[in-house]
């Protein structure tokens, strides 16, 4: 296929989980601003409606769409209210830093619910719904760069990570005769809401810059892009890929030799 742009979504409708703030929310208006008509789903209903108001005042076709994705019913009833949907960005998640031997049951539960159980079951009513209909379709995970290298103080985090990776490979071998392509983005260190704290002290902004050869953090603005052309027909031969969205850091090795 030798697509006009590969980047329009126009025509095509996109659901986003997890698209309130961050990455999700910065994925969910570079769709819409491509011409998909964007459902952004995710709990804080609140939050949302701002994003879908400010999206629609730019003349884009955006909704949105209560979704508490650990929760089994919430995610049933999100994917009968969305509808046909050709493209699912899978973004809800959450993560709790802790060393591995002080992590409670509970904890491990909720993180395992959150961004495994509940991001598979999804998927899984969003793409029968796309097999169904055999009109195709795209699926994006996101990953992390625990879906190839290992951190300290995220384990259960890294086991959902990890696992997502593997379930892109694993649909995009299943579904592919059905026209549908399963990929995933695994961002780097970028600046959200959810680790904002943790990058406040000096001392890990000059780390990072002294080990990734692009030496800022990262932005949600810096992964919408490839979020996009992975949603549209410009990447309809691109199917179980993990791709690594990191400032170069898991692909080199930075030292402070000089010649």
């Amino acid at each position: 296929m030798s697509p006009d742009n590969p980047f329009s979504l126009h025509g095509k409708t996109a659901l986003v989980a997890g698209a309130s703030r961050g990455i999700g929310q910065a994925i969910a208006e570079a769709l819409a601003r491509a011409g998909a008509r964007t459902i952004l789903a995710a709990r804080s209903t609140q939050a949302l409606q701002s994003i879908v108001e400010s999206l629609r005042a730019e003349g884009c076709d955006a909704a949105a769409l209560p979704l508490d994705i650990s929760s089994k019913s919430s995610r049933h009833e999100a994917a009968q209210a969305a509808g046909p949907v050709d493209i699912l960005l899978n973004v809800a998640g959450t993560n709790l830093r802790k060393r591995a031997a002080d992590y409670t049951p509970e904890e491990y539960e909720r993180i395992l619910n959150t961004n495994l159980t509940g991001v598979f079951e999804l998927t899984q009513l969003i793409g029968k719904g796309m097999i169904e209909r055999a009109r195709g379709g795209k699926i994006v995970m996101i990953g992390s760069l625990t879906s190839l290298i290992g951190l300290p103080y995220v384990p259960v985090y890294t086991i959902t990570k990890a696992a997502l990776a593997g379930l892109t490979r694993s649909l995009a071998a299943e579904w592919g005769q059905h026209a549908i392509q399963v990929n995933c983005i695994a961002p780097g260190f970028i600046l959200t809401d959810l680790n904002r704290e943790m990058w406040k002290p000096p001392h890990m902004t000059a780390w990072l810059q002294s080990v990734q050869p692009n030496p800022r953090i990262g932005t949600p603005q810096d992964i919408a892009p490839l979020a996009v052309f992975l949603s549209g027909p410009g990447s309809d031969y691109i199917t179980g890929q993990l791709i690594v969205v990191d400032g170069g850091l898991s692909a080199t090795c930075m030292w402070p030799f000089q010649p």
